[in-house]
């Protein structure tokens, strides 16, 4: 008759010989590997990355104030890269400008034209007294020169489509590969009357029309001033007439 053996266990997880016969044995479970490694070599990583991506997001002319303190080639490095962003952002800023667009032309700017490149398209308010429309105008200008390889358009949305409400304007409607890909009716989820560039930026970014290394849209020293179309934001404007908006 086979009897049990209870074997004496004060901790299991303890680095003892006995512990050792134990688990050869199959009486107690392997000891499991130490996290102590892998959190070093991630603790190493994280460090490696800091260091090589120090200058991450710097200009030419920040780097140029680093030559006294970077190693010289790696300095060099990162200014060709950055000489080669700005050709390549040169070479596709084909628009800077925002289109104004006719609704039987639509198809071949918009549509077409989204396969080589993010085409933005705000259907605009036929009042002059919404302020939202009438800020983001403000902005398509500013953004449009500042990001010219993508499309920035307008088109009042009456005339885009009929009967299409004015209680929805603005929209804005992203455009990429021949498809809309994110449609935004009204500002409220980008600050509404609060809206600034630099939350349309942000949108750019989720949408992958823009980089978050792209030394156009990263940031120094702080926080956004307020945009120069605040006027309009605040509704000084509401009770101007404007023809462009009748």
């Amino acid at each position: 008759m086979d009897m049990s053996v209870n074997v004496p266990i004060d901790n299991p997880d303890a680095d003892t010989e006995w512990n050792d016969i134990l688990r050869k044995h199959g009486v107690i479970p392997e000891k499991p590997p130490s996290p102590t490694p892998v959190i070093e070599e991630a603790i190493h990583e994280v460090r490696r990355l800091a260091v090589e991506n120090r200058l991450e997001g710097k200009d030419l002319g920040e780097l140029d104030e680093l030559e006294d303190e970077e190693d010289e080639v790696f300095l060099e490095k990162y200014r060709q890269q950055r000489f080669a962003e700005l050709a390549t952002i040169s070479t596709a800023s084909t628009y800077n400008q925002v289109y104004h667009l006719q609704k039987p032309d639509y198809a071949r700017d918009v549509t077409e034209a989204s396969h080589k490149s993010f085409v933005l398209v705000h259907l605009t308010s036929s009042l002059g007294t919404n302020i939202e429309s009438r800020l983001l105008t403000e902005l398509w200008r500013d953004l449009a020169f500042k990001y010219g390889d993508i499309k920035f358009c307008e088109i009042r949305a009456d005339m885009c489509i009929e009967g299409y409400p004015e209680k929805n304007t603005p929209t804005i409607l992203i455009y990429s590969d021949g498809d809309i890909k994110r449609q935004i009716i009204t500002l409220k989820e980008l600050g509404g009357q609060n809206t600034t560039a630099k939350g349309i930026e942000k949108l750019l970014l989720d949408i992958g029309a823009i980089k978050s290394n792209d030394h156009r849209f990263v940031r120094k020293g702080g926080d956004e001033t307020e945009p120069p179309n605040s006027k309009i934001r605040k509704g000084a404007l509401a009770d101007d007439d404007d023809d462009d908006w009748d």
